[in-house]
């Protein structure tokens, strides 16, 4: 077979932890080839090594037959390799003809040639049924024109590697279908595409065959006409059909007879959040399930008042109205453990005490003046209650492990005594050890009458943990799962289908 791209045995290593371990990637000339994986299973890495942005610790990298090495993404894109980002990666303030000729700019006696860039600029939008005025600065139009221009830019340089890196998450429905086309005219001229996609609907609709990564590791590689999405989505998460581990005893007790304490209907914000409805009692676990990019993270957002909803209904306790912003959602009694921990959690140089106490901390002072004892048996308190391992309160957060950090978070919420606690990813990058004390923890909880909003990229966790799941799958909830229906079985089935267990072996 001959390859235009041959990735083997690619490992790397991130201050000693490994990304990628033995993974390889192969693409045919002419071929669409969906890379696909969760978060984290090293797909981005691998697309980095590839165009030069990171060196590998090992392996091979043979491109159109040649040994190679970029040290640069700017080398890679010499040498026929054009990355499309997810995010735009482009110059705002600058025309769509120089975006698009930015780095190949066209001369005439020495000076640019801005006759023949501005045709090739709309020479290359007409490919997408687009005309529009490309001397106008590219901050003037709307992202997904944006998105087409960055497109446009790679199609350019008349690559024989073009790297689409989630291209359809700025365009609607139409945009998509005429990308799609495009797609297919680079096939056509001889052109690969690596295409890196949530949506399981897409990569049927244009992609040749699938490489799926999990773990920093190539699990699968076959043939999307070989593959059910059921398939796909087992392959991505790592779980066996056959395996179900809803253990009864893990779920807390139906709080069916209780009102509800959330509810959202007919959720939808930009293109993420399209029509998602779910509701939490009173003592109740409900998961939040889905594939990366389902939409969950920004529904929970909305809830919290992160975001502002463009349509539904989201109603907390006796407020009808969602929350306008965060302080208000604290103010009503929710909590909202983030799943950047690093990013949107602890604050790293200041210590326990300071992380622990932070939403706390306009109710610890009077008149500016914190009230230290009252602080002090707070976090004393939670230390022991959570069993935070740390030298002492004063301990920078920075020095603790993974774990401890996520228990200061949960303390943070906690000692405000909330009504409703949203947990994003609570046990992400976290030992096993410690998974299993935050879980039992947040069942304690629930069964003490707090709310919980769970949402989890391991599915076993949240089959443990929930007593309803609510399926989401391309921002909608496609599913919702109750008592004995709870399973990996049944939410694996809704993440690749869209509703509940269809028979084994059935079409994608």
């Amino acid at each position: 077979m001959t390859l235009l791209l041959s990735m083997r045995e690619i490992d790397k290593r991130f201050a000693g932890v490994p990304a990628l371990a033995s993974a390889s990637l192969e693409v045919e000339p002419g071929e669409v080839h969906a890379l696909i994986g969760q978060n984290g299973a090293g797909k981005s890495t691998m697309i980095k090594i590839l165009t030069g942005y990171y060196a590998k610790d090992a392996g091979e990298i043979l491109f159109d037959g040649t040994p190679v090495e970029f040290s640069s993404p700017q080398e890679a894109q010499r040498s026929g390799i054009s990355t499309i980002y997810q995010e735009i990666n482009l110059v705002p303030y600058r025309s769509v003809t120089e975006n698009i000729c930015l780095g190949r700019e066209r001369r005439r006696f020495g000076l640019l040639d801005w006759s023949a860039m501005h045709a090739e600029a709309q020479a290359l939008l007409s490919r997408f049924n687009i005309h529009i005025d490309v001397r106008r600065s590219l901050m003037t139009y709307p992202t997904a024109i944006q998105q087409m221009v960055a497109i446009a830019r790679a199609i350019g340089f008349e690559a024989k590697l073009v790297i689409m890196d989630e291209p359809t998450s700025s365009l609607d429905e139409k945009e998509v279908e005429v990308l799609f086309d495009v797609i297919r005219q680079l096939k056509a001229a001889g052109v690969s595409v690596i295409f890196v996609s949530h949506k399981l609907d897409e990569l049927y609709a244009v992609c040749d065959r699938v490489t799926v990564m999990r773990d920093g590791r190539t699990v699968r590689v076959a043939r999307m006409s070989e593959l059910s999405k059921l398939d796909l989505v087992t392959a991505m998460l790592g779980r066996e059909l056959s395996r179900v581990l809803h253990d009864e005893g893990a779920h807390h007790a139906q709080a069916a007879s209780r009102e509800a304490l959330l509810t959202v209907e007919h959720l939808a914000v930009g293109r993420r959040v399209r029509d998602v409805s779910f509701d939490i009692r009173p003592g109740e676990i409900v998961g939040l399930a889905g594939l990366l990019g389902s939409g969950r993270t920004e529904t929970a957002r909305v809830v919290f008042g992160a975001d502002r909803a463009e349509a539904g209904r989201v109603a907390f306790g006796d407020i009808a109205e969602p929350a306008a912003e965060p302080a208000e959602a604290i103010r009503a009694g929710m909590g909202f453990c983030s799943e950047d921990r690093k990013f949107e959690g602890i604050i790293p140089d200041m210590s326990v005490r300071e992380n622990l106490t932070l939403a706390l901390m306009p109710q610890l002072a009077r008149r500016g003046v914190v009230d230290e004892a009252r602080s002090r048996e707070i976090v004393d308190r939670f230390i022991q209650r959570l069993g935070i391992r740390c030298a002492g309160p004063e301990q920078p957060i920075r020095e603790l492990s993974g774990g401890n950090q996520q228990k200061v978070l949960l303390a943070r919420w906690l000692c405000m005594n909330p009504r409703l606690l949203i947990l994003d990813e609570p046990t992400r990058g976290i030992d096993v050890g410690a998974k299993a004390e935050i879980l039992s923890l947040v069942r304690e909880l629930a069964g003490q009458g707090l709310g919980v909003l769970m949402i989890s990229s391991e599915l076993e966790e949240v089959v443990e943990a929930a007593s309803r799941i609510f399926v989401l799958r391309d921002g909608r909830s496609v599913a919702e799962l109750d008592g004995d229906e709870v399973s990996e079985e049944a939410v694996m089935a809704a993440m690749a289908h869209g509703h509940e267990p269809v028979q084994e072996g059935a079409d994608g």
